[in-house]
Order: structure tokens, then C-alpha cells, then sequence
């Protein structure tokens, strides 16, 4: 387990648009860039093999990073016959970028600081005002409105912290919206928050359909 003494102040971040990692939960990613390929060997060096995901926007400077993302470990990693990789990030902790490294490597470094988010490094989470089977109406009308399928037993008996940030991971939310997720300050905030995009997305549907 990390303490806050293991996490360095300068880390790789791969900005991946829609792509949401959360503390204590993991992220298949696939590898083929060039650039993070090369950052993907640099990390396998270290002692920490951290790499901060963390959600792009276009501003008016070009390409510009959110102040928050979330690093996680590679934990497991597979190379294809092609030199492409396979990998498996472990989320670890929520960190504030300070600054942007200027540098050769070909891919983006920064100087971050992982004050403020003390609660990511703990125990798993609980939801204590959760209404899980509520909950569970409200997604049985979202998916049949996405035509996604899932595992309802599955979900009935999760954990409540593995249910919300997955479902909040999974979900095809705008990246913005999964910006929001990201930062929720607790569990509890981070359902109400899921909770509110997938009504807002219901009723924009049957607004949608009432313009028809």
C-alpha cells in the first residue's frame, strides 16, 4: 500500500480524453503512441511505476490539462508481437498539478502536489445514505435508454465504493462530466453527482423525443 511518502513530486500524465481512473479502482489502457510508448518504458524504471491519467480541454493556448487527475500504478502489463502494450493502472491517489516540466522527453511531465487528497491513500469507502435499490431503477432506465447490458446480480451485491466508480468509469459521460466525478471530495458526493448526470441525460432524451 502507498503512504504519502511514497508518491514522488514529478510524474508522467497521459491525457486521455473520456478516460476516467478513480482511486482503488483499475483501468485497462492500450498503448501505441510512440510517445507513450516511450513514456511507458521510463516508468517501468521507477520504484513507484506511476502515471497520472488526467482529462485534456482545448483552451485558447491549444491543449491544456484540468488541475486535478488521478495517478495509478501499473500493475500488470502485456506486449504485443507489434511492440504495442497491453497495461493495467491501479488507481492510486488524486493529485493538483502545480506546474508543467519543460523538457526532451516526448511526453508531458508534471510537477504535482497530492495535499487534500489524503482519503484516496485509506480504506475503502462507504456510501451510508446510499439507496441502493433506487439507485438501481434509476440505472435499469439508463441502460435500457443506452442499450448497455450488465451483470444486475453482480451489481446488487457490490461494494458500494467498487459499484459508484465503476459505474462512474464506465459510464459514456462527456469528459467533462467525468472531470466532475474526478473531483467529488467523497463517495457520497460522487453517487449524488452520477445520479444527476444520468437523470440529466434521461430527461434530455425524452426531451428529444418529445421534439420529434
Amino acid at each position: 500500500m502507498f503512504s504519502a511518502a511514497d508518491l514522488p513530486e514529478t510524474i508522467p500524465v497521459f491525457p486521455l480524453p473520456g478516460a476516467l481512473l478513480l482511486p482503488r479502482a483499475r483501468l485497462p489502457l492500450h498503448i501505441f503512441e510512440p510517445r507513450y510508448l516511450a513514456m511507458l518504458d521510463d516508468t517501468l524504471k521507477t520504484s513507484h511505476r506511476l502515471i497520472g491519467m488526467i482529462q485534456p480541454f482545448e483552451g485558447a493556448a491549444g491543449a491544456q490539462l484540468h488541475r486535478i487527475g488521478c495517478a495509478g500504478r501499473v500493475t500488470a502489463f502485456s506486449e504485443t508481437e507489434d511492440g504495442r502494450y497491453m497495461i493495467t493502472l491501479a488507481g492510486i491517489s488524486r493529485y493538483r498539478v502545480k506546474s508543467e516540466q519543460d523538457g526532451f522527453a516526448p511526453y508531458r511531465r508534471c510537477t504535482v502536489s497530492w495535499d487534500g487528497f489524503s482519503r484516496d491513500l485509506g480504506p475503502t469507502e462507504k456510501d451510508r445514505s446510499f439507496d441502493r435499490d433506487g439507485f438501481l431503477d434509476l440505472l435499469k432506465r439508463y441502460f435500457e435508454d443506452k442499450d448497455l447490458r450488465t451483470d444486475w446480480e453482480s451489481l446488487r451485491q457490490a461494494e458500494d465504493e467498487l459499484l459508484i466508480n465503476s459505474l462512474c468509469m464506465l459510464c459514456p459521460f462527456e469528459p467533462e462530466d467525468k472531470q466532475a466525478l474526478l473531483e467529488a471530495p467523497s463517495l457520497d458526493c460522487r453517487r449524488e453527482t452520477l445520479v444527476t448526470l444520468i437523470e440529466f441525460d434521461l430527461h434530455r432524451g425524452d426531451g428529444d423525443e418529445t421534439l420529434q
